[in-house]
């Protein structure tokens, strides 16, 4: 042996490191991490990537294309609103200026969510488009409220509006939000993200039907209260539009439920599945819009294949639920816990693959052993029972 082949040999992570870093690779490629505290404890973590049609390059180009729309209008808008002395207009303006910067946050948003997992953010920057769409609706709030503001004061104190300009600048903004909706709707509408982007651009476009109404009605009847009234109605759509984004979007931030899912009737589902005797501590969240997670405690019954219970319950979850990222720790019942307690004590009326008889009180007996500080309610064959 050679003084390199000596050092190589004593060197970790070479091949002459041994059977334990051969093991250890193994158990990685495997995907199962077994627990120190019990015996036959598994976790089974799984991470799958997601796409979506069109790409996020596909996205990111149509939502360009809206912004470059909606910024050249409304430099244009913001001129003539003012000419004008509409405040229909100048309210457009103003929301088409929220409508370019909520498409600038979510370009943002997307650039950040597409970088990998690394460091102290293990799920990556997926949540920044939470972010942009929880912004696009708090701004669409606020702009809402001084709007108003403004509209009701215009009520109470009409000022003169020159219609034709009005409604020929409103025509020419509903066709540009036309465009501009149809060049957003032709991206990942899935993502809230891009959805709070196209609430905006939406309730754009409502707006300036409104304002070409209010500008067609000043110019025949000379009613000038017809703009503030359309204004109003651009508040209503904005309060509408920003109150479900923050809404969806604080729901994601409290690790909610996704829409649609009740966590404890999924938790009777589960322990429905055959050698299923218990499940707890069952949490179900989204990562980001469209990417719900799942993980829970899995208690199946002596002697039972604990690999074969854990792929039933993952094909269960990715075919009924949607869920493609689960993470299940299974153990059996009567293992030994940590403190040196068994998972299973006393007799019940089934028997057991392995003879062994169980039933519903082993199985109460064995989540008050398992886990004392166990979240939600506790599933079993038959009942539930909350902690």
């Amino acid at each position: 042996m050679t003084e390199q082949e000596a050092a190589d040999g004593e060197r970790p992570g070479t091949a002459r490191s041994g059977g334990r870093a051969g093991e250890d690779a193994a158990g990685r490629a495997d995907g199962h991490v077994h627990g120190r505290s019990h015996s036959h404890s598994h976790t089974h973590s799984h991470v799958h990537t997601h796409s979506h049609a069109p790409s996020p390059d596909a996205d990111r180009r149509w939502l360009r294309a809206a912004l470059l729309l909606i910024t050249a209008f409304m430099a244009v808008e913001v001129v003539i609103g003012f000419v004008a002395r509409s405040l229909a207009l100048i309210s457009d303006a103003a929301h088409m200026l929220t409508d370019a910067v909520s498409i600038v946050l979510a370009l943002v948003a997307m650039r950040l969510a597409a970088r990998p997992a690394r460091g102290g953010y293990t799920y990556g920057l997926k949540r920044a488009e939470i972010l942009s769409a929880q912004a696009n609706g708090v701004t669409l709030l606020v702009l809402s409220l001084w709007l108003g503001y403004e509209s009701i004061a215009r009520l109470v104190s009409p000022p003169d509006v020159t219609g034709a300009a009005v409604l020929v600048t409103a025509l020419a903004g509903v066709l540009v939000n036309l465009v501009a909706t149809w060049c957003i709707s032709k991206a990942n509408r899935s993502s809230l993200n891009v959805e709070g982007a196209y609430q905006h651009i939406l309730t754009d476009l409502f707006g300036f039907i409104a304002t070409a109404i209010s500008g067609a009605v000043v110019l025949t009847t000379g009613f000038t209260r017809a703009d503030a009234l359309a204004s109003l109605v651009v508040v209503v759509l904005m309060l509408r539009a920003g109150t479900g984004l923050v809404r969806e979007s604080a729901r994601i931030f409290m690790e909610a439920a996704p829409a649609g899912i009740d966590p404890a009737a999924l938790g009777d589902r589960l322990v429905r599945t055959d050698g299923v005797v218990e499940v707890h501590d069952l949490h179900v969240w989204q990562i980001t819009s469209g990417q719900p997670a799942l993980s829970a405690h899995v208690l199946v019954v002596p002697g039972g294949d604990c690999h074969a219970v854990r792929r039933d319950l993952q094909s269960l979850l990715r075919r009924d639920y949607g869920i493609s990222h689960a993470t299940l720790q299974v153990d059996h019942l009567g293992e030994r816990h940590g403190d040196g307690e068994l998972l299973r004590i006393g007799r019940g009326p089934c028997d057991g693959p392995d003879g062994d008889s169980y039933g519903a009180e082993d199985a109460r007996a064995a989540a008050d052993l398992a886990d004392e500080d166990t979240h939600g309610p506790v599933h079993r064959p038959g009942r539930r029972e909350r902690t």
